[in-house]
């Protein structure tokens, strides 16, 4: 334990310095991932709470949202609808935060933004199309600095693209997805492991995942040269017409509301339900070919039955007897912590919810004598639970 001045002065220098992101984007939940507690306007709050804290304790390294179309897209959503609903969502939040008397210098640079990648032609210019639209709109529509401007973002590629049969061939897909990436300047990349079609990746998959990584950087000329594809005449002719296309899909959210007024209606995820279907619909029939599941299938192999996934030779992923008794320990030392001091700081969080202070700031304090779950409850209480309309 430290003294309370020894203990500010680390709080201070660490929040200066820590590196990270916050992957709490509540629309991309409504939307796709299906992970909402707290009423949209609460959650809403909670995320502007985060954005103020940086600003207001100078935390500039860390990221208070990742603005996520990965999970779109995994949903089912085309590359094109997966681009125009987070770039939508984005400026939603730009929105909301201005409304709370931020400055948009002060908080666009902690905005990142996370897509997937597959093997569509338009992937090959997402994060171009994404660059060029929000820096044109954050200079000529809010009169941000140029590092606002700026659009990092963070590509995985597309776990929705792997397939149990054959399934060596998926490390074949994740490393074209890779260099698709790779060309297109990401910031950052994850390569999903060979048999995430199944099952929790396993040491070795997780190594030959990295792999890919390692030799498109380290051995491949590819990487020599900054902005390879700068100059193609495919790729700019891509990048103009992904970026109609997506001002189109801004047009249709708008007439519907904006995104939160498009939401109301479920605009977004019946959009993205029918482009699954259709994705679907194309694997099955064939006309979407996927090498080793619906053509050129290898006639030795055994038909796959998802029935009997049980008796599949790879060993799935399962919780061990200790793994699962460290999990009953953590509760029961949970049941014993001091019941008093946490009502507490639950009860004060709340209060703090119920005037408009910043929860997050609050939540910094409450953490330190209460389980995620009770903080939840407790502010079930304020913030309402999430309904989905219908």
């Amino acid at each position: 334990m430290v003294d309370a001045k020894t203990y500010a002065e680390i709080k201070a220098r660490t929040l200066q310095t820590v590196r990270g992101t916050v992957q709490a984007d509540i629309l991309k939940e409504d939307q796709a991932q299906n992970t909402c507690i707290f009423s949209t306007p609460f959650a809403l709050k909670l995320m502007g709470d985060v954005q103020q804290y940086y600003i207001d304790h100078g935390v500039r390294n860390h990221y208070s949202v990742s603005i996520s179309g990965y999970h779109i897209a995994e949903a089912g959503a085309n590359p094109i609808t997966q681009l125009a609903l987070t770039l939508a969502n984005g400026f939603t939040y730009v929105e909301y935060y201005r409304s709370r008397g931020m400055d948009i210098n002060k908080f666009a640079p902690n905005l990142s933004f996370f897509f997937s990648n597959g093997l569509d032609p338009e992937y090959t210019v997402i994060g171009r199309v994404a660059r060029r639209i929000w820096a044109v709109t954050m200079r000529d529509m809010y009169g941000a600095d140029e590092r606002s401007q700026k659009l990092k973002y963070h590509i995985q590629t597309s776990g929705r693209s792997l397939h149990a049969q054959e399934i060596d061939f998926n490390d074949i897909r994740t490393t074209l997805q890779a260099l698709l990436a790779i060309q297109d300047n990401a910031n950052s990349l994850h390569t999903n492991a060979y048999d995430e079609a199944i099952t929790t990746p396993t040491e070795e998959s997780v190594r030959r995942a990295l792999a890919i990584q390692l030799i498109v950087n380290k051995e491949s000329g590819w990487t020599k040269t900054e902005n390879p594809m700068q100059g193609a005449y495919i790729v700019d002719e891509l990048t103009d017409l992904v970026e109609e296309a997506v001002l189109q899909e801004f047009e249709a959210i708008s007439r519907r509301g904006g995104v939160l007024g498009a939401m109301e209606t479920m605009y977004q995820r019946g959009k993205i339900q029918d482009e699954s279907m259709y994705y679907e619909h194309l694997k099955h029939d064939g006309t979407l070919p996927i090498i080793g599941v619906n053509t050129f299938q290898n006639p030795n192999a055994a038909a796959f039955d998802e029935s009997a996934a049980d008796d599949f030779e790879m060993e799935l992923a399962r919780a061990t007897p200790e793994e699962k008794e460290a999990c009953l320990e953590r509760v029961t030392h949970r049941q014993t912590v001091d019941g008093e001091a946490t009502q507490a700081a639950l009860k004060q969080l709340q209060e703090v919810a119920r005037q408009g202070g910043n929860v997050f700031e609050e939540l910094m304090e409450t953490v330190k004598v209460a389980s995620l779950g009770q903080i939840t409850d407790a502010l079930f209480n304020v913030g309402g639970q999430y309904r989905r309309n219908m």
